[in-house]
């Protein structure tokens, strides 16, 4: 096994974990957010539930309203590049 497929390896076992650990904060943040309590104490950390308002554009109705000329000259192309890392398909991964 060469140097590059430990490192994939490596990181899809660090994404799976990851995840793992996102699925149990979400939970344990919905349970306090039910608790209707904004401050919150333990023996090591504090956390503040904080509520807060987001406006969100609705870009299919903004295109829908502009001409496709306006929307071209407005908007910008990035080069993004990212890593996906997924179970092969010829392995079956206990989850």
């Amino acid at each position: 096994m060469s140097k590059i497929t430990k490192l994939v390896d490596q990181l899809g076992d660090i994404n799976a974990q990851v995840a793992a650990l996102e699925k149990q904060s979400k939970a344990i943040k919905a349970e306090l957010i039910l608790n209707g309590v904004e401050d919150v104490e333990g023996d090591l950390y504090v956390a503040k539930i904080v509520t807060q308002y987001r406006d969100t554009l609705d870009m299919a109705a903004v295109r829908a309203h502009l001409s496709p000329q306006f929307v071209t000259a407005h908007t910008s192309t990035a080069v993004v590049q990212s890593v996906r890392v997924s179970v092969r398909k010829d392995l079956k991964l206990a989850a």
